[in-house]
């Protein structure tokens, strides 16, 4: 993902939000990408899949010396495996939204 999608986001105004912001936001794509899968749209799930990497691309970034990065970096790793590889770590997806979920009453 060399061109960011969300331009404006990455421009800095990603880094304002808090945390919970952050993760609500992705949470939003990877609710959409499991919805587009479901539905067996494989070029939409694509695209919010897209989209919830570049978000979490940012969340890297911009927590980068606030927060320990590995729980991060392994998240994406999770969803780069679940989008795109073949599910080695067996993710479920209603209990990865699961994960995104708890950050609603965080906000």
């Amino acid at each position: 993902m060399s061109e960011y999608q969300h331009t404006e986001l990455a421009a800095g105004r990603w880094a304002e939000m808090s945390l919970a912001e952050q993760m609500l936001n992705i949470g939003s794509e990877v609710s959409r990408a499991n919805r587009w899968r479901i539905k067996g749209n494989e070029e939409q799930c694509r695209r919010a899949a897209d989209r919830a990497l570049e978000l979490l691309s940012l969340t890297i970034d911009a927590q980068r010396g606030r927060h320990d990065l590995g729980e991060f970096c392994r998240l994406y790793e999770v969803l780069a495996d679940f989008y795109y590889g073949e599910n080695s770590y067996q993710t479920d997806p209603a209990k990865l939204q699961r994960g995104f979920d708890i950050f609603y009453s965080a906000k």
